[in-house]
């Protein structure tokens, strides 16, 4: 298991829920292309609420309005692994908000497979 301390770089991926990739959720596409290019790890967030580039806003509250939801794909690894992924995204968000800050990783711990 390979682990991460110090500085690092967060990837956020803001994507409609509805978004797709060749008849996949474009999330669950961002999700396994990280997993191939060996990245540490990745978490994909369900918003309730939010707007975009429409100015649409989309909701859970209304029924009519609970589609195309906002999704966050976060990816946290080292500066140099996020750079190298970038331009997979560049292939597959059309339409979205892709942003890279930098961070400091406190504590990274998790599971050994057996």
């Amino acid at each position: 298991m390979t682990t991460l301390k110090g500085p690092a770089q967060r990837l956020t991926v803001i994507v409609g829920e509805s978004d797709t990739v060749e008849h996949h959720p474009l999330y669950t596409e961002i999700v396994h292309r990280a997993h191939a290019a060996g990245l540490i790890g990745a978490s994909v967030f369900r918003g309730i609420e939010g707007f975009g580039a429409s100015s649409r806003v989309h909701t859970t509250r209304i029924l009519s309005l609970a589609e195309n939801l906002p999704v966050s794909v976060i990816i946290v690894d080292t500066a140099e692994r996020i750079q190298a992924f970038l331009p997979d995204l560049e292939e597959i968000v059309a339409d979205g908000l892709v942003l890279v800050e930098d961070v400091q990783v406190v504590h990274h711990a998790g599971q050994a497979l057996e």
